[in-house]
């Protein structure tokens, strides 16, 4: 009988390194229907210890955690932290024995990444950020191969092992323009008003929400459509105090993603590879208003990526407060310009970005 491929997924931390992860194991399975192994390892008490398990694949949580840029007591840590997850990641290297291995991104990929390349298993990271992460940036010269998402990655990687894949982004979000009706008729939308979609992840953006919050009366006055995901962190008090005109749909998470999506004329966001990446998948005149709360400030270098090509139009986080309604309102009112933007971001879409980034890790097989 064949023996069945292994391979080792690494990564975690946000849904950023996680989604694309899970992908390119769907794409494998699609591609090896007669068997193929998985176990993914991520940071202990991240949330890819749920988000893993609930798409159906096992997974072994290292005891890792980023460095803290203030002064912390954690930091004093962090060395036996990297030494007991390297530790950690040989032993299940030993056990599972893998034939390949891919990283995501996070430090408990930077450690099983490590250990992978120690043992001489064929690797392989991918970089999500136009502007590369510390882990992949260790990892460069040990593994063999480098998919990323954005081109000009030399900057950072050797030229020589990078491949242009794209992000990976759910299926279901590929085909959300087909659903526009049904997503009219789901939210209750008016269908004769454009409709502006807020999202700020799953935690919530504080600037984007406040933004909102502050600008609401104003906004609700106008004939729109608006859904906004708050995240479960905050609860708007104006929304109880506004007589709209538009119809407003508020909700602290929104699994109906590609729903959202497919209603959505005009999109306000973060500026994180994922979303980025959705963006550009479904064509969406976009609003980016980069967090700078991440390492290297990567959102704004993502964001600048699509508005040099005219794909997207920035709001800085600490002008959003006075500019980010007004802003949307003008584009909201202006169908040329966002049909503009709308046909720029999709031509910077990199399509079957799971497909191609399996196909390159199984290419490295010995």
């Amino acid at each position: 009988m064949t023996e069945n491929l292994r391979v080792i997924i690494s990564g975690g931390g946000t849904g950023g390194h996680i989604y694309p992860a899970i992908a390119v194991a769907q794409a494998l399975e699609k591609m090896l229907p007669n068997g193929v192994e998985f176990i993914f390892v991520g940071a202990a008490d991240r949330m890819e210890m749920e988000k893993v398990p609930k798409a159906g694949y096992a997974i072994e949580g290292l005891w890792i955690s980023g460095f803290q840029r203030s002064l912390s007591f954690k930091n004093l840590l962090f060395p036996f932290k990297v030494i007991s997850s390297v530790w950690r990641s040989l032993s299940i290297i030993h056990n599972f024995k893998p034939h390949l291995a891919i990283g995501f991104g996070g430090y408990a990929s930077g450690a099983m990444m490590y250990a992978a390349t120690l043992k001489g298993i064929p690797s392989m990271i991918h970089e999500q950020n136009s502007y590369a992460g510390i882990t992949n940036k260790i990892l460069k010269n040990r593994v063999n191969k480098i998919a990323v998402a954005y081109e000009g990655m030399e900057k950072f990687f050797p030229a020589s092992k990078l491949v242009l894949t794209g992000n990976p982004v759910r299926q279901d979000i590929l085909t959300a323009n087909q659903k526009r009706e049904v997503a009219i008729s789901f939210f209750g939308l008016n269908p004769s008003r454009p409709t502006l979609l807020i999202i700020g992840g799953s935690l919530g953006a504080r600037t984007i929400n406040q933004s909102m919050e502050k600008g609401l009366h104003t906004l609700c006055q106008m004939d729109y459509n608006i859904i906004w995901q708050t995240g479960k962190n905050f609860i708007s008090k104006e929304s109880e105090k506004v007589i709209t005109k538009s119809k407003l749909l508020i909700s602290p998470f929104i699994y109906e993603m590609d729903l959202a999506y497919a209603a959505a004329d005009l999109v306000i966001s973060r500026a994180g590879a994922l979303s980025i990446a959705e963006l550009q998948l479904t064509g969406k005149a976009t609003i980016l208003v980069p967090s700078p709360n991440v390492s290297e400030d990567h959102q704004t270098k993502n964001a600048l990526a699509l508005t040099k090509n005219n794909a997207a139009v920035l709001v800085k986080d600490n002008e959003a407060l006075n500019t980010l309604v007004q802003t949307a309102i003008d584009l909201m009112e202006d169908k040329g310009r966002r049909d503009l933007l709308s046909a720029q971001i999709a031509k910077m879409a990199v399509h079957q970005a799971a497909e191609k980034i399996a196909t390159e890790l199984l290419s490295l097989r010995k």
